[in-house]
């Protein structure tokens, strides 16, 4: 009995947890997109076969105003390491809002000829 109140309650707190997990990212402003495309760079497309590559970058700013990359979803792995590589902890001009404010970021990336 005794461990069926644990689990319970063990059970109750992991749903608590998840359900204040849920994240509503904003969109970033011009100004730190434009600063972001900066940093991004154009140096992947080289060495890529494909004409285009697309990704979606969750990230927050914190208190020193440096990026924090939280997730990079993309098809192709080397375009997320690339894009954490030239975007976590580097310094942009942004002050967020307010403390722990996620911001998403849809990137796509083509090929100049």
């Amino acid at each position: 009995m005794k461990n069926l109140k644990i689990f319970v309650l063990a059970l109750g707190l992991f749903t608590l947890n998840v359900s204040a997990a849920n994240l509503n990212p904003i969109k970033p402003t011009d100004e730190l997109r434009v600063e972001m495309v900066n940093l991004i760079g154009s140096n992947f497309m080289e060495e890529m076969l494909d004409e285009e590559y697309a990704a979606d970058v969750l990230f927050t700013v914190n208190s020193k105003r440096e990026l924090i990359v939280l997730s990079v979803d993309s098809d192709n792995s080397q375009l997320e390491t690339y894009l954490k590589r030239k975007l976590n902890y580097k310094k942009v001009n942004h002050k967020p809002g307010k403390q722990g404010e996620i911001y998403l970021l849809p990137v796509k990336m083509v090929k100049q000829l």
